[in-house]
């Protein structure tokens, strides 16, 4: 099992845009293979950073999912919100192997 750590860079302005980005892959990724840990945005401290964690079978696995997600329609409308209304400046991913159990 691998654990998918995305860390997003978000407009301080915007937050409330990145709220719904949020909701929706909360419906659209579990639905398409992945197991959603959750989506995190700001509170205290840093007012630009968002995470998303997830976990996922195997990077062979992620492959598949992502070809889904791109199907899927509240997939595809939340790439074309994301893109449309610009809150996001940046998104990384790091992958990660649980090794304490």
């Amino acid at each position: 099992m691998l654990t998918c750590i995305i860390r997003y860079e978000i407009d301080p302005a915007k937050r409330d845009h990145f709220a719904r980005y949020a909701r929706n892959w909360g419906t659209a990724i579990p639905r398409c293979g992945a197991d959603l840990t959750g989506y995190f945005a700001p509170h205290e401290g840093s007012s630009t950073l968002g995470y998303g964690i997830y976990d996922i079978e195997s990077l062979a696995a992620y492959e598949a999912y992502r070809a889904r997600l791109a199907d899927d329609p509240l997939g595809r409308e939340n790439y074309d919100f994301a893109r449309a209304e610009g809150f996001l400046r940046s998104e990384s991913r790091t992958w990660l192997k649980r090794v304490d159990r």
